[in-house]
Parts: structure tokens; C-alpha cells; sequence
């Protein structure tokens, strides 16, 4: 059997195909499943809770649902995972920390119960770094989670664990949650598709100003299908808006007629680096040979206003820290400690014009955003970094300079995917954001989809070759 022939490296349009003719049973991918992760995870470590014998019997309860013809819908068996800290009930969600005596989930998030009530087979929680304000996946509490493609490098973060199960192969449907880029990073670092989505458009259990929850898959069509399971309202989150009915169709969309805007600078934060730039540009080149009319995008969102949402975040995580007595203290990362340590001596008045920066943010990004149909930027300016580095700028207390493309669309609420768009020559990959206006997602992942076909196979992951 082939890599690209195994159940566990199979789309869920394929596996579904092969339960519905009866070639194929859930348990057959489950097991494939399982020794995929038994062979890689000793050295990723992109799962915290993974029970095989529960997989198992999932998995076996959806092979006789497809032998009785009454499967509970046309994903029922496709293995899935959810990050750590989508509640799951009676689990622990620790959120990547070593702090002793994590929360148990009482109930199911309601992405966890969309997945289940879909058949889908959760083969485990993924792991992200502590409390989820690192770009990579090194925790207190799991080690280092490192990309599939290339261990070496970081799997990003703070869905660190979704971005290397999807890259690794461990099922086809993989969601993780990100508040100013946690889901595209490790989207763009380890070739995948990776959307965050419209604000409310998935519903949450802890709802919180720009964090969403959204796929990460290694292609754009299982992006679609996922969405179209797990998309769908939910009271429990009440930042969530009445959004259309979306038409969840795997139906490439050219941008043909479109106004599309190119950002190559985001105005703070890290330069881009020159083969990023260039990847990008052979992006929007093929944009505008389909019939967009592709112009520039100045920076919008000032550097000031980057930096004053991080230092709420740093205000944020220090009240949480001040919490913990010295034993949980000592438990949380060193470098978190001191990253949100900065943050105990910020005045109270300044610590709510820093959160006003999030409003400023998102009113920046709309109003440069509002003209276009689409928008095209590097994911981050920079590619993958060392798996043992918390981020790629290691000073704490510098500001996070490589999420000035991926956070306005958080603040904004507008919807965003990451989509491989180069392969440099060491195998680093390099991600191509794409957003678009509130409550257009599914045009916006068909769009994706489009330029899935048309980017060539010099700017797409050869996953035959990922073990």
C-alpha cells in the first residue's frame, strides 16, 4: 500500500466514498489512523489526549451505522481531532500548561457536539503552548510539538498540535482556535489550509474579542466540508451574529471580475522575507491572468496600535498569572512568566486604551478592507523557525511582529485562510492569506479552492511524501 493509498491519508470525500460502496469501513481507517500516529507522535507530539480504545469503539459504532444503511450523515466515521482547549466532557483542558489540577470540561463545546452529532470519530485533543500565546508548540506541559513536514522546524501555534495531526496524516478534519493568527500559523508553516473564520461564524463555549475556531486540513475541499459540519449557530456563544445560510460547494471560483487588493507591507512588525514576497507576488499574479483587477493595499494598521493589543494581552495573562500560587507559578513556561510579567506594573487607564486598540484595529481593517472583494498578503512575513524556539523573535518583551498580517482579520471579525502558495528550495513552506468581507466565507474558501488548482505543483506540499 502506498503513503498516498492508506485510509489515513485519504480526503474525507474519498473515505466517505469508500463507506458509502462498502470498500472501506471506518474501522479499517481508524486503525490505519492509529498506526500513523503510533509511528510519529513519540517524535511530534501533537496529541494530549489520545485513547485508542475509545477511538476504536467510535469508529465501530460508524462501521455498523454505513452496514445498516443509516450512517448519521456523509462524514459519519472521518477521523477528526480538536485542540486542547475545546472542551470535550469530563476531560481536562489544561491549555498547554503544567499548572497542577487543570479545569474538567462539564459539557461539549459546541464544535465538539457538531462533530459528534456528524459521526466524525475524534481521534484525540492537539496540543498548543501555554495558555495559547505562543506562536509555536513549545509548552510546559507537552514538550515540543514540532511541524510534520520537517521535525527541525516549528509546527506554529498556538494550534500547534492540529497543524501537525493534519500535516502528519492523522485524518483528514482537524479544528484549532486563534485570536491573532493561531490557526493560519501553523497553516502557513506546514502547507495546509487554514481558515479562520467570520467572528461567531463557529460557534464557541468561552467567546472572547477576535478568537474564532476554524479548520486545518491539507486541502481546501476538506476545509469546505468541515466547515459545512461544524459552521452552524450555537446560543452558548454570544458574540455569534444570524449569518446566512451558507452554501458549502467544493466548486472552484475564479476571482475573474474581482477587485483584489495586494498588502506586501503591513506597517509593524517584521520585515518579509524576500522569498516570501516573491511567493506572494507569483500568487497575485495568477489573480490577475484569471481576470482580478489586483492593486495595492497600503498598510493600515499602525505599529502603535499592534503594540498596545499585545500589551492587553500581556495584562490579560498577567492577572491570570497573579492567580496561581508558587507552585503553579513555577508550572507555567519561563518565557510566558516573563512575557506577561511586563504587563504587572500597567496602569489601569492605560491597560483600557490598550484594549481600545482592538476597536481601533478592527475599525482600521475594515474601512481599508471594505473596497475589495478580496485581500492577498503573506500569512507572516518570515517561514518556519527552529520547533525550540517559543517564536521567532525570542525577547519576550519585544511585541509579536510577525501577526501584523493575520490580527487586524481577528479584531475585524472578517474571515481569513492561509493556503500554500511556495515551497522554498530547505522545504519551508510559505502561506498565502486571503480575506474577505463578513459572512462571505464560503465564496472565500471556494475562491481558495480555485487557486489550489492553478498554483502549480511547485507551490504545493507533496503529501505522498510525508510518512
Amino acid at each position: 500500500m502506498t503513503t498516498s493509498s492508506r485510509p489515513a491519508s485519504l480526503d474525507a470525500a474519498a473515505l466517505a466514498a469508500g463507506y458509502a460502496d462498502g470498500s472501506l469501513s471506518p474501522t479499517e481507517a481508524a486503525e490505519d489512523v492509529i498506526a500513523r500516529v503510533e509511528a510519529r507522535e513519540a517524535e511530534l507530539h501533537a496529541l494530549y489526549l489520545f485513547d485508542p480504545a475509545q477511538v476504536r469503539a467510535d469508529a465501530a459504532a460508524s462501521t455498523e451505522r454505513w452496514r445498516a444503511g443509516a450512517p448519521l450523515g456523509p462524514f459519519d466515521g472521518v477521523p477528526a481531532t480538536v485542540k486542547e482547549n475545546i472542551a470535550r466532557t469530563g476531560l481536562p483542558k489544561p491549555s498547554g500548561t503544567a499548572i497542577p489540577n487543570p479545569p474538567i470540561a462539564a459539557r461539549n463545546a459546541p464544535t465538539t457536539d457538531r462533530l459528534l452529532e456528524a459521526g466524525a470519530v475524534i481521534v484525540g485533543s492537539t496540543t498548543m503552548p501555554d495558555w495559547g500565546m505562543l506562536s509555536s508548540g513549545v509548552s510546559s506541559l507537552h514538550g515540543i510539538t514540532r511541524g510534520a513536514l520537517n521535525p527541525a522546524h516549528t509546527a506554529g501555534g498556538s494550534s500547534a498540535g492540529a497543524g501537525t495531526a493534519a500535516a502528519a496524516g492523522y485524518g483528514p478534519f482537524h479544528v484549532g482556535t486563534d485570536i491573532g493568527g493561531s490557526i493560519r500559523l501553523p497553516g502557513s508553516w506546514q502547507g495546509l489550509t487554514a481558515l479562520k473564520p467570520s467572528e461567531g461564524l463557529i460557534p464557541l463555549d468561552v467567546p472572547y474579542t477576535g478568537r474564532a475556531a476554524g479548520p486545518l486540513t491539507r486541502t481546501a475541499a476538506d476545509a469546505i466540508r468541515l466547515m459545512s459540519l461544524i459552521a452552524r449557530p450555537d446560543p452558548r456563544d454570544y458574540l455569534t451574529r444570524p449569518y446566512r445560510e451558507m452554501d458549502w460547494s467544493t466548486e472552484p471560483l475564479s476571482p475573474a471580475g474581482m477587485r483584489v487588493a495586494l498588502q506586501l507591507d503591513a506597517g509593524s512588525g517584521l520585515p518579509v522575507e524576500p522569498e516570501t514576497r516573491a511567493a506572494i507576488e507569483r500568487a497575485a499574479s495568477l489573480f490577475e491572468a484569471a481576470g482580478a483587477a489586483v492593486e495595492p493595499l497600503d498598510p493600515f494598521v499602525p505599529a502603535a496600535v499592534l503594540d498596545g493589543l499585545v500589551d492587553f494581552w500581556r495584562s490579560r495573562s498577567y492577572a491570570d498569572l497573579e492567580l496561581l500560587d508558587d507552585a503553579g507559578r513555577a508550572a507555567v513556561l519561563p518565557f510566558i512568566v516573563e512575557w506577561c510579567a511586563a504587563g504587572a506594573d500597567v496602569s489601569a487607564a492605560q491597560t483600557v486604551r490598550n484594549r481600545g486598540m482592538a476597536d481601533e484595529m478592527a475599525r482600521l481593517t475594515r474601512a481599508a478592507t471594505q473596497p475589495f472583494d478580496l485581500v492577498l498578503s503573506p500569512v507572516t512575513p518570515v517561514a518556519a523557525f527552529a520547533a525550540e524556539d517559543p517564536m521567532p523573535i525570542t525577547d519576550p518583551l519585544q511585541t509579536m511582529g510577525h501577526i501584523s498580517f493575520t490580527v487586524p482579520y481577528n479584531m475585524s471579525g472578517q474571515p481569513a485562510v492561509s493556503i500554500n502558495a511556495g515551497v522554498q528550495p530547505d522545504g519551508r513552506t510559505i502561506g498565502l492569506q486571503i480575506a474577505s468581507g463578513i459572512g462571505t466565507d464560503d465564496r472565500l474558501m471556494r475562491v481558495a479552492l480555485w487557486f489550489e488548482s492553478v498554483r502549480g505543483a511547485a507551490a504545493a506540499v507533496d503529501w505522498t511524501r510525508v510518512a
